[in-house]
């Protein structure tokens, strides 16, 4: 059975921080049998090894591997330790989507023009422990206080270490597509007001437009036509509301170059035309 397992958390909202802890289990010792624990159980290995399992699926944790187990399975140890074994451990837990799939599964959550899928593999070996373990001490000493900057020192730090486990597991041409569909994505949001082609947008990346469609594909679900209108579209609801302006300077502002093309589009995208939407919020 595959051990290549990927989690995915629609964000925002963004996954949190709960507790942590580091422990050391002597020679004998073993991780707790537990079932349905309502959070989502990080574990580092600092040294020795640890041997756990999930349900039917079985690992030995080495110094430097990283295991997520999630808050509705059971979790228990497979054999005692046979050495000193040393391991931090964070709960979290997330009031957004999330799924766990195969690695070479897409899955049904993904990122678009304001929102990112962030993915994290089930067990990985970090390239840079020393890191890791910098960021897990600093998280253990930010638990200890419950002064209200702590709570924001705890929470930044836990996100530092998500944004290193999500960018550390990615093969280079998935880091690389990753990076084209942010730049393309970052020149349609500075540029959205005036007419865009994917021929321009090539000739500023400097990249076929096949590959560039191919990334954004990837990482947005969407092409690059397709993410330039949903974000004009998202901020004409934004004028729409703030504003008085008529319809037609709204669609003028946003990129549109005629009203009537901009209120089917409105329409067909929020299932009412600009001004109908506008007194839904305004009244």
């Amino acid at each position: 059975m595959s051990e290549e397992l990927l989690l995915t958390f629609r964000s925002p909202p963004l996954p949190f921080f709960i507790e942590s802890n580091r422990l050391t289990y002597p020679a004998g010792g073993e991780h707790p049998n537990r079932t349905n624990l309502g959070v989502f159980d990080l574990l580092f290995v600092n040294k020795g090894s640890l041997h756990i399992a999930e349900e039917n699926r079985r690992w030995t944790l080495e110094p430097g591997d990283v295991l997520i187990l999630r808050p509705d399975r059971w979790h228990y140890s497979t054999r005692p330790c046979e050495e000193d074994t040393v391991f931090d451990w964070i709960h979290f837990q997330t009031v957004g989507a999330w799924e766990e799939t195969e690695g070479n599964q897409s899955g049904s959550l993904r990122g678009d023009y304001y929102t990112y899928a962030i993915r994290l593999p089930k067990k990985m070996k970090l390239t840079y422990p020393d890191e890791a373990r910098l960021i897990f001490s600093q998280l253990h000493e930010a638990a200890k206080s419950s002064s209200h900057g702590a709570f924001w020192d705890r929470q930044q730090r836990f996100l530092h270490l998500l944004q290193m486990l999500d960018e550390g597991w990615r093969s280079d041409a998935a880091k690389a597509a990753v990076s084209v569909a942010e730049r393309a994505a970052a020149y349609l949001k500075l540029n959205y007001r005036s007419p865009i082609s994917n021929t321009m947008l090539s000739d500023v990346l400097q990249l076929h437009t096949n590959y560039i469609t191919r990334c954004m594909t990837e990482v947005f679900d969407c092409t690059p036509q397709q993410y330039l209108l949903y974000y004009r579209l998202d901020q004409a609801k934004l004028l729409l509301i703030k504003t008085d302006w008529t319809i037609a300077r709204v669609a003028e502002e946003t990129g549109f170059r005629q009203t009537p093309h901009f209120s089917r589009l409105f329409a067909a995208h929020t299932g009412m035309p600009p001004l109908k939407f506008r007194k839904r919020f305004t009244m």
